[in-house]
Order: C-alpha cells, then sequence, then structure tokens
C-alpha cells in the first residue's frame, strides 16, 4: 500500500494544468498521504518554504542535502523524511532518468507527460 507521494517541481508542479495536482497534493494528504517535494534546486526562500508547506510534509533540495536526482539516495533521503519505506512511495518526475533513478531507489516511478495521465495513474495506485 503506497503511503507516500513525492514529486519534482519544474516541469510537474510547473506543468500549465499544475493547480490540478495541487489540489490532488491537498486532497491526498486530508487522506493521510505523506507528501514531498524532491528538486535539484540549491534549496528555496523562506517565503517559497511557506507557500509549498500547505502542500508537502518534506521538502528535500539537492542543494541542502548534497546529493540530486538521479542518484537513488536523494528518494530515500525524501522517503526517510516523510518517516517512510522507499517502497510505499510513488514519485512523479518529467525526466525519464529522474524516474528511473526512483524506480532504482524502490519506489513507484510515474513518468509525468500530461497531467491528466498522471492524476490518473495516481487515482489508480491511491486508490
Amino acid at each position: 500500500m503506497l503511503k507516500g507521494l513525492l514529486v519534482d517541481y519544474a516541469g510537474v508542479l510547473t506543468d500549465p494544468d499544475a493547480h490540478l495536482l495541487y489540489d490532488y497534493l491537498r486532497a491526498a494528504r486530508a487522506r493521510g498521504t505523506r507528501t514531498a517535494l524532491v528538486s535539484n534546486a540549491p534549496g528555496a526562500s523562506p517565503g517559497v518554504r511557506q507557500d509549498l508547506g500547505e502542500y508537502f510534509d518534506a521538502l528535500v533540495f539537492s542543494g541542502e542535502v548534497g546529493v540530486a536526482k538521479p542518484s537513488r539516495e536523494i528518494y530515500l533521503v525524501a522517503a526517510e523524511r516523510l518517516g517512510l519505506a522507499a517502497a510505499t512511495c510513488a514519485f512523479v518526475d518529467d525526466a525519464a532518468r529522474n524516474v528511473r533513478g526512483a524506480a532504482e531507489a524502490g519506489m513507484i516511478a510515474i513518468h509525468h507527460v500530461t497531467m491528466a495521465e498522471t492524476l490518473d495513474e495516481l487515482s489508480a495506485l491511491f486508490s
């Protein structure tokens, strides 16, 4: 059973239909799913952290943890910060190499192409 949802920022949360994923994240958290942002960014400003806090239980930035996608370690750090095993998490990214990295870390890996497809897959996995 999946308990965690990890999401990339650039390409996924910047998708023109990202508001739909933000709605999904809010509802998933309300149902008890743990959520994390996993980004290769160096970090985020306090304002961005506050804005994202409504949607994520953990924010994992490669610049802060010293490993970057697609290295399996960054996914394991994110799962650990959620208090979950990697095998109970799904990860969404638009870059195929990052999706492979998450799969190598033991996660269900979803290659984001369109928001409709991603949301359909998430609904099936987390139902």
